[in-house]
């Protein structure tokens, strides 16, 4: 009593009390853990609470929480400034719920993010089945004509630290140009048991920092719609980088094979462009020098990967060194031929001139043979009762 009597109106008392209430509110705002989550360390567990919404919990959500795991919930829709003040985040989870579509710009605010699993949801193409009967129908609801499309080009703008990327299980039929163009740090992929039959390789070729992609569980057209990417592929595992299994479903005599395995020469009947465009009517101009049709566009012409340059290399030289042993060995031939001949010519002259071939060796024989007897060694007489036994040798040429 005495004590509110002293302190009770003093203006220093008031106004210490304000500066606890409102460093209680910051450290509340800091170390906030949403009602319906369950918060330790830095990570934020907010999976299977029936979310519809992210408001509830963005506006409880504390600003040092690296990890939002936001599973199994119903959440449908992200607007493009919802996660504009998580930029301490590194981990988000928003597996296994109903987003069927991404706004551009939707991961805006999470300039810190590494990691980003998006799996278990629709993110697909929304067409009915009867409508898909082959790669044609599939390439005429990419450019609109069936369809919407769930992911956008710009939908992982401003993710450029992002190392992993988890797209798997969302019934994906095709991948939009440009939408792995802002992530170059991106190590892991994971585009597994989706309806992708065809990929294309301008899409890949910004992540040039990638290690390992998964593509299992698809249903892939082994055809020449899919060779430029399988050149891609083998540059990626020249890298040493990982590529699960690729199984063909088509055609039928490659249906169940790794495209891995299947050498690049099976894809030698592709045609030209110029026998594409002769085959049937141009709905375009030509592409300029430089630059080869793909799909529906222009794009720069791509070499081939280095292992396949050097395969061709290695090829060139086997070849010129094998035509080199070749003509060496002709050469050597005709050669033996030509002094076998000469010598069998220079034989039958010399028997039709009558000299033989084998000549007696008397005294020309003890001159030719070098004189090897000292001069003072006495030479004994021949022995004139016994008849000369002459010796031969073979006459030098």
């Amino acid at each position: 009593m005495r004590y509110e009597q002293n302190h009770g109106g003093s203006p220093v008392y008031e106004a210490s009390t304000g500066v606890v209430l409102v460093l209680l509110g910051l450290l509340g705002s800091v170390r906030g853990c949403p009602t319906l989550c369950t918060c330790y360390s830095n990570t934020t567990d907010c999976s299977a609470v029936g979310l519809v919404s992210l408001m509830p919990i963005l506006e409880q959500l504390g600003l040092d929480s690296m990890v939002l795991q936001l599973s199994q919930n119903n959440l449908s829709s992200l607007g493009s400034g919802d996660m504009l003040n998580l930029s301490s985040v590194e981990l988000l989870d928003l597996s296994q719920n109903h987003f069927s579509s991404l706004q551009p710009g939707a991961f805006l605010g999470l300039s810190s993010l590494h990691w980003l699993n998006l799996s278990s949801n629709y993110l697909g193409i929304r067409v009915a089945a009867p409508d898909l009967p082959n790669s044609t129908a599939i390439d005429q609801d990419w450019k609109g004509r069936l369809g919407g499309v769930g992911l956008s080009k710009e939908v992982f703008q401003g993710l450029w630290r992002l190392q992993g990327l988890d797209l798997s299980s969302n019934g994906l039929l095709l991948l939009p140009k440009g939408l792995l163009d802002g992530l170059q740090s991106l190590t892991w992929l994971s585009l597994a048991c989706n309806r992708l039959v065809v990929l294309d390789r301008v899409t890949f070729e910004p992540l040039v920092n990638l290690q390992q992609l998964q593509l299992a569980g698809n249903p892939w057209e082994c055809d020449c719609k899919l060779r430029e990417f399988k050149h891609w592929m083998e540059w990626l595992i020249y890298r040493d980088g990982k590529v699960d299994v690729m199984q063909c479903s088509f055609p039928r005599n490659l249906k169940g094979r790794d495209i891995r395995s299947i050498p690049a020469e099976m894809f030698t009947y592709c045609l030209s462009p110029a026998k594409e465009g002769a085959s049937k009517p141009s709905t375009r101009p030509p592409c300029p020098p430089g630059r080869v049709s793909s799909m529906d566009e222009c794009v720069r012409q791509r070499h081939k990967p280095v292992s396949v340059r050097r395969a061709h290399g290695t090829q060139i030289v086997a070849g010129v060194v094998c035509g080199t042993v070749c003509t060496m060995m002709v050469i050597a031939a005709t050669y033996g031929c030509v002094y076998a001949s000469l010598m069998a010519r220079y034989q039958r002259k010399m028997k039709s001139r009558g000299q033989p071939l084998i000549s007696k060796s008397g005294a020309e024989s003890d001159q030719d043979d070098g004189q090897a007897s000292s001069p003072d060694t006495a030479v004994a007489p021949p022995r004139e009762d016994c008849d000369f036994v002459y010796g031969y040798r073979i006459s030098s040429f």
